[in-house]
């Protein structure tokens, strides 16, 4: 696939013992012992993954046991005995493969030998996707640094957001040991525009003091990735970089408070090409910081499409395709490239669509969901989407009379599509058409300073195939912001869509175990104080209507001109 490139799942255990239940002989735990992670174990996974092998085929051509081929297909079939169903259950681990009945070293060796035999083992290469929020130790910033520490050579970095003081300290340990960075940022243009007194203290005039040369494109700067040890000079590099990239920006709320994914790629040479050369399409035109007296490098190869592998079963797709350039000016076409791969993957789906996203704002994308579910009534299609996307059907009726007013008066194309394009808020929408939208509410007022976001960007489909990257489901994200959406299908990609496929049941039922919403209407009903910034809480359309309802009654005051103007000194109801 075009823009793609190969996965295979990284795996937390340092290393497998198999267990005495192996009935073959011959074989110690000791011989058989393969790190979980390694392109061995990764080859094993694939391969049981893989719902087109059937128990004979692991019988007959990896030479294992009868009861133990069958054992291995029905873990991973799931519950319906059937391949490629939602309740399928792709083995994550080697650990979890060691556990079927009758599974040892001797099994895993041989499992291994016919996987190599199919192709399926590929040296280097392994994938970690770190959910947030966690604890900060825990967090994808700590693994960031790590990353910026075993840099060897460069580090080329597109990021909207930083503020993590020890992503700062290892890129200053990075340039002193003479490792060249480069950074895209999106304040950079705020921050050239400061007082020259005011200028030193800005973030990009401290990452340039301490060796970091900083610069801007003229379109936001949405990206959340890094590249270590990249192709930049040499297309060879490529096999062995480094790859960070995701929903999260490298700020201490991304860690700690936000709904967020982080995937980190090793020694995956196409997407390491394919990103290299979105950073070095915005390099080549991006504009100086002009802060510290740093030379102006650019990459000293060209990535050609004929450099670049074609896996079928990854890809990443860039809103820069939508955009051309002169000079250091990118302006906008009205392609849609990367709503487009979204709009096929819904038409294309057969069981399921699940879309956790911070925004659902994108026309053709809301009208493919709601096209999909009057074409395929049994498709279950849920949409879990931030707070701030919640919006009263009053509120949906003017947004609806504004689009109306402006479509009559526009006498062009462009303009008729300007009038489509704008901010529209969908959430309400599709939940009219019978999709089951949830929204994170955990606020009366949504305020940017206390909202512990979902900021997700990830949509899966017939729980086999991932969408996930830095993409809002908005116009603004496609045609004024540069963005990624990578793509994750194929057995070697099943344990990092099991991985999101959880997040995302644990994310739908946020709050519901603890009864969270019966909680605060109880307090709300008990007459004294009560919070009108609470726990998040995962709820349906009516009852977010329910509880707001609830709370102008209880306090009228929540929509007075104070409460409005200062929402972070109004986080409670005083009765």
């Amino acid at each position: 696939m075009r823009r793609s490139a190969r996965f295979a799942p990284l795996l937390l255990l340092a290393v497998l013992v198999g267990c005495a239940a192996d009935t073959d002989e011959g074989v110690t735990s000791d011989e058989a012992a393969l790190t979980e992670g390694s392109a061995e174990a990764r080859a094993v996974l694939s391969l049981v993954n893989d719902t087109t092998v059937t128990a004979g085929e692991l019988v007959r051509e990896a030479r294992i046991t009868s009861p133990v081929g069958r054992d291995i297909v029905a873990r991973r079939d799931g519950p319906d005995g059937q391949p490629g169903t939602d309740d399928d259950d792709p083995f994550e681990t080697l650990r979890e493969v060691d556990d079927v009945p009758g599974v040892g070293p001797a099994t895993i060796n041989r499992l291994l030998e016919y996987a190599k035999r199919k192709g399926l083992y590929q040296a280097g290469g392994a994938t970690e996707a770190i959910f947030s929020p966690q604890p900060s130790d825990a967090s994808h910033l700590v693994k960031v640094a790590r990353e910026i520490d075993a840099a060897q050579g460069s580090i080329d970095i597109a990021m909207y957001s930083y503020s993590d003081a020890k992503i700062g300290e290892a890129l200053g340990r990075a340039v002193a040991r003479g490792v060249k960075v480069r950074f895209l940022f999106q304040d950079a243009p705020a921050d050239a525009r400061l007082p020259a007194a005011s200028q030193p203290n800005s973030k990009s005039a401290k990452l340039e003091a301490i060796g970091v040369n900083v610069r801007f494109v003229n379109k936001i700067m949405h990206h959340k990735f890094m590249i270590v040890d990249g192709p930049r000079d040499d297309l060879q590099k490529a096999k062995t970089a480094h790859l960070v990239t995701g929903s999260a920006n490298w700020s201490n709320s991304a860690a700690t408070r936000y709904d967020e994914n982080t995937i980190f790629l090793q020694n995956q040479e196409e997407l390491a090409l394919r990103f290299q050369r979105e950073f070095d399409l915005m390099w080549s035109h991006s504009r100086d910081f002009a802060f510290a007296d740093l030379p102006y490098e650019l990459s000293s190869v060209a990535i050609t499409d004929a450099a670049i592998p074609d896996s079928p079963n990854v890809g990443a797709y860039f809103t820069s395709s939508n955009f051309t350039v002169q000079g250091t000016t990118f302006s906008s076409t009205a392609a849609n490239t990367v709503a487009d791969a979204l709009v096929a993957a819904i038409q294309g789906a057969q069981r399921s669509i699940k879309i956790a996203s911070g925004h659902l704002r994108s026309r053709p994308v809301s009208e493919a969901l709601i096209a999909k579910r009057r074409a395929s009534p049994s498709v279950d299609i849920k949409v879990y989407l931030d707070g701030q996307e919640f919006i009263a059907k009053g509120t949906h009726d003017i947004q609806i009379a504004d689009l109306e007013r402006c479509l009559a008066s526009a006498t062009t194309d462009a303009r008729r599509r300007a009038c489509t394009d704008k901010g529209f808020l969908f959430g309400y929408q599709i939940g009219e058409a019978g999709i089951d939208v949830r929204y994170k509410y955990y606020a009366y007022r949504w305020s940017h300073g206390y909202a512990p976001q979902m900021h997700h960007k990830y949509m899966l489909v017939d729980g086999t195939t991932l969408f996930s990257g830095s993409y809002n489901l908005s116009d603004n994200a496609e045609h004024e912001t540069f963005e990624n959406m990578l793509v994750f299908k194929g057995a070697e990609s099943a344990a990092l869509v099991k991985a999101f496929d959880g997040n995302f049941e644990k994310i739908w039922k946020t709050g519901n175990d603890e009864g969270k919403l019966a909680a605060l209407n109880a307090r709300i009903d008990a007459g004294g104080d009560f919070p009108i910034v609470f726990d998040a809480m995962a709820l349906t359309w009516t009852e977010v209507s329910a509880l707001k309802q609830k709370i102008r009654t209880a306090c009228p005051a929540v929509d007075s001109e104070a409460y409005r103007r200062e929402p972070a000194s109004h986080m409670s109801c005083r009765r």
